[in-house]
């Protein structure tokens, strides 16, 4: 079976930092994009960002300086660093795998979230 897994969420303060994890596991990453997105209450799915089989990397604009996506393949897992949190980044984060790309955008296996929550 192919799954895949989030962790790594949690409460945290404005400009504070979390590390979330998506480990895969019935299947190796190797050959696949794996994107991050995030869904809000009321909000619809957003990708925030991705990482191709071949480590190339994208971002949403919104991130784009705060996140940092990365792949270990001996660990089949890959990790999405979130620096300077804002409250607007409180949602449900989910990764989920695509072949190959990041850009033909079929992301056809999802994790079952993980909760980021930014509060003072």
């Amino acid at each position: 079976q192919l799954q895949l897994v989030e962790s790594g969420g949690g409460l945290v303060q404005p400009g504070g930092s979390l590390r979330l994890s998506c480990a895969a596991s019935g299947f190796t990453l190797d050959y696949y994009a794996i994107g991050w997105f995030r869904q809000a209450p009321g909000k619809e799915r957003d990708r925030v960002s991705c990482i191709s089989s071949s480590g190339t990397t994208n971002y949403a604009g919104s991130v784009k300086g705060r996140f940092t996506i990365s792949r270990d393949n001996a660990k089949n897992t890959v990790y999405l660093q979130m620096n300077s949190l804002k409250p607007e980044d409180t949602a449900i984060y989910y990764c989920a795998a695509a072949s190959y790309y990041c850009s033909g955008g079929n992301f056809g296996s999802w994790g079952q979230g993980t909760q980021v929550t930014v509060s003072s």
